[in-house]
């Protein structure tokens, strides 16, 4: 549309389903590629990408001709396919249903994108749960309970 600018500025986070810690350190950074290509491929910027055996956060450039829950829907479906194609987990492999979406003006950049790349220091100090939770009072997203992702106590780390 002429003479229209925007610029967009999105962190998802969204969890492998039960919470299960399915995210190996082994094909983590071939799994980041393939997110990052299919976020650029639908017309977004990945700005930054990091996972926990459990969940996963992106920070993504976001372009508003298109659709968040579209990009989403196509994220997990297709990188759910390439790990089952590739045999990447010895278990089943699914994504959780939903996800967060938290909007960042540029100026949060930096900080958001080295609160990403530093996810394993961050998840010593702070569980997936506490920082979630935390994420959607921060943004004053109204939850219900029922609805949030499940969340597990003790959700082990790395394979």
């Amino acid at each position: 549309m002429a003479n229209t600018y925007t610029q967009l500025y999105f962190q998802i986070v969204f969890a492998v389903k039960n919470r299960d810690a399915l995210i190996s350190k082994v094909w983590q950074e071939k799994l980041h590629g393939y997110i990052t290509g299919i976020v650029q491929n639908h017309g977004h910027k990945m700005l930054s990408i990091n996972s926990m055996p459990d969940h996963v956060h992106m920070l993504i450039g976001y372009n508003h001709t298109k659709l968040l829950p579209d990009l989403l829907e196509n994220v997990k479906t297709s990188s759910n396919d390439y790990i089952k194609i590739n045999q990447l987990s010895r278990f089943k492999f699914e994504w959780q249903k939903g996800y967060g979406a938290f909007s960042y003006s540029r100026s949060q950049i930096p900080i958001v994108a080295k609160y990403i790349e530093n996810q394993e220091i961050h998840h010593q100090k702070k569980s997936f749960r506490a920082e979630y939770l935390e994420l959607l009072r921060k943004f004053e997203v109204e939850y219900d309970d029922r609805y949030v992702f499940e969340f597990f106590d003790d959700v082990q780390g790395w394979e």
